[in-house]
């Protein structure tokens, strides 16, 4: 009786290793594993191909939303900033006209301080003749400088201000109160030391 003839392998007995690894698709050493070696280069080409379009926009995107929240407010034009500018400078000029024009004329009259406190017991209605005049003519003049030095430094505070496009309107305003003030001290010191100015208030 006949040797029974050897069954013909079904599982690969006398295959090779690679055979084996290509047969039941085990990557060989070295490979990704759970992936063809075509099948990587295949998925991954085609899903760079669907990320590509995305990956371009978005950078556009971002770098659209971020510029717009960086980029600064619109300048106002220079339309709608002239007529501001222009009332600002006209208002300007007309107290600095107004307070040259005052200095000018306070200056007579403080000059010859006895004069100018003649006037000024008759208005209060103060009987008697002011005397103290060698303090009045001092601290007269003494406003006077005052005076000048107070409208000088308001114009040259005013027309810097002008210059550099701020608004100055309120410079002259201030530097005649202020002006007036340190005036008003001045004067106030001659009247009081008139025995007949004293002795008025101190009946």
């Amino acid at each position: 009786m006949s040797e029974p003839e050897h069954a013909r392998p079904q599982y690969g007995e006398y295959a090779t290793p690679e055979e084996q690894r290509a047969a039941i698709r085990v990557p060989a050493p070295g490979a990704g594993a759970g992936s063809e070696p075509g099948s990587a280069s295949v998925s991954g080409s085609a899903s760079a191909g669907r990320t590509a379009p995305a990956a371009d926009a978005s950078p556009a995107r971002r770098h659209g939303a971020s510029g717009d929240r960086h980029l600064p407010p619109p300048r106002p034009t220079t339309s709608a900033a002239r007529p501001s500018r222009t009332a600002d400078r006209v208002i300007t000029l007309i107290l600095l006209a107004y307070g040259l024009v005052t200095v000018a004329s306070a200056i007579p009259q403080l000059w010859h301080f006895a004069a100018f406190a003649g006037s000024w017991m008759d208005l209060a209605g103060i009987d008697g003749t002011f005397t103290n005049t060698a303090q009045g003519d001092l601290w007269g003049r003494i406003g006077v400088g005052v005076f000048v030095v107070g409208w000088l430094v308001t114009a040259a505070l005013s027309v810097r201000a002008i210059a550099r496009g701020k608004l100055a309107w309120w410079i002259p305003l201030v530097g005649a109160i202020v002006t007036f003030i340190v005036v008003s001290v001045c004067l106030t010191v001659p009247l009081l030391g008139d025995p007949a100015i004293v002795a008025h208030f101190g009946a």
